[in-house]
């Protein structure tokens, strides 16, 4: 099995990637947001009229989201995004771009808001399929609203819910589950495990279910010196 890294590890890995390879950002979350959706038609099969509500905060963990609802949207999937915040406050230059390719689909409905409303707690309790794309592996801080609300929301839902890199509320770096966090049926990571969820942590499977790696096609010349 190949090492896990932390969080900074990582995000050294994609400026390698991104500064010396050229294998530029938005390319690394075009591919982690199809590895997202070619998992869930693996897992359904047959997605026509499966209620999927991607759960997406306003960073890249978000963009991911968002990649991955495009696809998904392809294959007859009723597609909500839930942004948790306004599209102004997208931190990167990948996720606007992504946001603004759904933004002009018909086949996505789109939510955002800084307030987890009553509509958006009806769109996951209705949810078959939940993507997770609240927080990545830059989570340091206590949750605060609306994220507190928003996992609340999702583990009281009864839908199939995949985390995407991590679950909101885990830390990648120490496997620390925070006082919300999602309990996932199954995580999907990019290009390594992270140090928290190759952790032998009691109770962590709860949070993660399984966990599979997804190469996301950064070099592995990219590591050199990292890890």
């Amino acid at each position: 099995m190949l090492k896990p890294i932390t969080s900074d590890q990582m995000y050294t890995i994609e400026q390698n990637g991104h500064s010396i390879f050229g294998m530029r950002r938005f390319l690394m979350m075009e591919n982690a947001g199809h590895g997202v959706a070619d998992f869930v038609v693996r897992k359904f099969k047959n997605l026509k009229n499966k209620k999927i509500v991607a759960v997406c905060g306003t960073g890249n963990n978000g963009g991911d989201g968002f990649v991955a609802s495009r696809h998904l949207a392809g294959y007859g999937a009723k597609v909500v995004v839930i942004l948790l915040g306004s599209p102004s406050d997208l931190r990167s230059e990948e996720a606007r771009l992504n946001w603004s390719i759904i933004e002009k689909m018909d086949s996505i409905e789109l939510i955002f808001g800084k307030e987890l409303t009553s509509e958006i707690k009806n769109r996951i309790a209705s949810a078959n399929i939940i993507l997770d794309g609240i927080f990545g592996t830059g989570i340091k801080d206590e949750i605060r609203q609306p994220y507190a609300s928003a996992i609340d929301a999702i583990n009281k839902s009864k839908a199939y819910v995949l985390a995407v890199d991590i679950p909101s509320g885990f830390d990648p770096n120490t496997g620390q589950i925070h006082k919300k966090c999602i309990m996932a049926d199954a995580t999907i990571t990019f290009h390594r495990l992270k140090v928290g969820l190759a952790e032998k942590k009691k109770n962590k499977k709860k949070y993660t279910g399984p966990v599979y790696v997804e190469w996301i096609g950064i070099p592995r010349e990219a590591e050199k010196g990292i890890v």
